[in-house]
C-alpha cells in the first residue's frame, strides 16, 4: 500500500488534471482502495456519460479513476480529432480505455485489438456497458508482420506482449498484420501499444500507412528506425498541447505515446474546431 501511494502521489502531482487539487486525486485513490477490496469489479461513472468496468490491478484503468484521462495529451487529442463518421483503430486495446472515448464519448466506429483472452473479456464487458457493440468491432489478435500464431505472455495486466523466452509463462494467440486485418478498411487515427512489438507491427502495415486518409498515428514505442517509416510516409512527429490545442513541432509535455500526423492543416483545423469534454471539473 505504501508503495502504491508513493507512485500515485508522485503520478497525480505531475498530471495536468490534478496537480493543482491532489487532495481529490488521492481521496479517489484511497476510496478506489476501500471499494476494490470489497468488490470483484467496479463500474465507475466515466467522462461523458461513459463508463469503465475495472478490477484491482488495472494500473492503466485505475489511472484514469485517479487523474481523469491517465494518458492526458494522447486521449485528449484523441477527443478533440475524432469526429462520429471516423474510423479509430485501438492495437493493444487492454481493457478498452482509448476505444470507448472514442466510441460511446465521441461516438466514432472502432476496431478494437487485443490478443489476450481474460483482458478482452473485460474489453467486451467496457463495450456492452457502454452500448457500443455497434459501433465496435472486437479481434482477439495479436499484430506483426505475417500471418499464423506467436507466444503471447499471461499474467502481466498491461505489459503482456509478444514473447520468444521459453522461460515465460505464455500462451499461444493468433498473428497477423495491420494490412490483413484492415483490408479494405481506412481509419483515420490507429492508436499503437504493443509492448515492444512495433517494428514488426508497422512491418505489416505498408498498405495501410499509404492511404492518404489515415491522419494520425500514436505508437507507445518511440524508435528512431519508425519514426524515419513514417516521414516517408509523410508524416510529421508532434507533442500536443490540449489546453491550448496547439501542435508543436519540439517537444512539450508529458507523452505516453509518440503521436504522428500526416496533413498537418487539416489536423490542427480539426482540433480546434472539436467539442469541449468535461474532465475532473474541468474543461479540455
Amino acid at each position: 500500500m505504501k508503495n502504491d501511494l508513493e507512485r500515485v502521489i508522485n503520478f497525480v502531482n505531475g498530471h495536468p488534471l490534478t496537480k493543482d487539487d491532489v487532495f481529490s486525486a488521492l481521496y479517489r485513490f484511497l476510496s478506489w482502495q476501500v471499494v476494490s477490496r470489497l468488490r470483484t469489479e467496479i463500474e465507475w461513472n466515466w467522462i461523458g456519460g461513459s463508463k469503465l468496468v475495472v478490477r484491482k490491478g488495472m494500473t492503466g484503468a485505475t489511472g484514469n479513476i485517479y487523474a481523469g484521462l491517465h494518458e492526458f495529451a494522447d486521449m485528449a487529442f484523441l477527443l478533440h480529432f475524432l469526429r462520429p463518421d471516423d474510423l479509430f483503430v485501438d492495437v493493444g486495446a487492454n481493457i478498452g480505455s482509448y476505444t470507448v472515448l472514442a466510441s460511446r464519448v465521441v461516438g466514432a466506429r472502432a476496431i478494437s485489438v487485443e490478443p489476450d483472452p481474460k483482458t478482452m473479456e473485460y474489453l467486451k464487458k467496457n463495450i456492452e456497458v457502454n452500448q457500443i457493440a455497434c459501433k465496435v468491432q472486437t479481434e482477439e489478435v495479436a499484430i506483426g508482420a505475417s500471418h499464423g500464431m506467436v507466444q503471447f505472455t499471461v499474467g502481466q495486466d498491461t505489459t503482456n506482449q509478444v514473447t520468444n523466452d521459453p522461460s515465460a509463462l505464455t500462451r499461444s494467440v493468433k498473428l497477423t498484420s495491420l494490412d490483413i486485418l484492415l483490408g479494405n478498411e481506412v481509419p483515420v487515427f490507429i492508436k499503437l501499444d504493443v509492448e515492444g512489438y512495433e517494428p514488426e507491427a508497422f512491418a505489416g502495415a505498408n498498405e495501410t500507412l499509404g492511404k492518404v486518409n489515415l491522419k494520425a498515428i500514436a505508437t507507445e514505442c518511440d524508435d528512431p528506425a519508425i519514426a524515419e517509416l513514417l516521414v516517408r510516409h509523410d508524416f510529421t512527429r508532434v507533442w500536443y498541447d490540449p489546453f491550448q490545442r496547439n501542435l508543436h513541432l519540439e517537444p512539450f509535455g508529458r507523452h505516453s505515446n509518440a503521436l504522428f500526423v500526416r496533413d498537418f492543416d487539416f489536423c490542427d483545423t480539426r482540433i480546434k474546431t472539436a467539442k469541449r469534454f468535461n474532465v475532473l471539473n474541468k474543461e479540455v
